[in-house]
């Protein structure tokens, strides 16, 4: 595995490159680069490697101003003191975000994401994307843009794009708007799936379908999970994405 390190630290950098070389022996650390201008000069001039660590902020600015500047389509893993821009990170190729100091249990469960994602890819490529299932992403032009919700006895008429979320409970689904305005619907989750546009809707866990211009913050949570805040549920209601979707929805949160 052939790795790229961006970090401005340099005990940080040595430290990392340390770590690696403890749980991936076979590791080749192609370059360890300090700066936004060094990383896309490289980037732009030398072959991609197989997985890149970096920073989020560097001596000369924000890492992800790489990625305006470099099109870039290879993993990342990201190593940050940071926890608000998690969400940022996802819509690069990230497939996880780790908190300094960086552990080397941290470091060996990214690395088991990166061999999994890399398996799954090498398996499936031109598979379905990640989140919904197959039969729906393969179908063009025909995802669902309407719903019919309910509020006692009225009935309103709702566009996919005022959808933060369909929410399970108790056997019933409701459509939550973007305000907080809940409406009960005719459809399973199951169902939904097989009718949302797969690019807009991620199956979070057993309760929740969510839409991507409603997330307004992901961040780290427990047990390797990721917890969302999410436009009309309230702070308290804070979703929470099962184990093994974390992965699946890096990839799908990346574009």
């Amino acid at each position: 595995m052939k790795v790229v390190i961006v970090e401005d630290e340099r005990l940080a950098a040595e430290r990392l490159v340390t770590l690696l070389r403890e749980s991936e022996p076979a590791t080749e650390v192609m370059a360890c680069l300090d700066s936004v201008e060094a990383t896309v000069q490289y980037l732009r001039d030398k072959p991609y490697p197989d997985l890149l660590f970096l920073d989020i902020h560097l001596s000369d600015g924000p890492a992800l101003e790489i990625f305006r500047q470099v099109s870039y389509d290879h993993p990342v893993i990201f190593t940050t003191a940071y926890d608000r821009y998690a969400l940022d990170a996802f819509r690069v190729c990230s497939i996880d975000y780790i908190l300094k100091p960086v552990t080397r249990a941290a470091l060996e469960q990214a690395l088991g994401k990166y061999r999994s994602l890399a398996r799954a890819l090498g398996r499936s490529a031109g598979a379905a994307r990640p989140g919904l299932p197959a039969d729906t992403a393969e179908r063009t032009g025909t995802y669902k843009k309407r719903f019919l919700g309910k509020v006692g006895q009225r009935l309103f008429f709702l566009e996919a794009g005022q959808v933060a979320c369909f929410q399970a409970d108790n056997k019933i689904v409701y459509l939550v708007d973007r305000e907080g305005n809940r409406y009960v619907v005719d459809h399973t989750l199951e169902n939904l799936e097989r009718q949302l546009d797969p690019t807009r809707f991620f199956r979070l866990n057993r309760r929740y379908i969510v839409q991507v211009d409603a997330i307004q913050q992901v961040r780290p949570y427990y047990n390797s999970r990721l917890k969302l805040s999410v436009k009309g549920i309230p702070a308290c209601g804070d979703l929470v994405i099962s184990r093994d979707r974390v992965a699946g929805f890096k990839a799908w949160a990346g574009g």
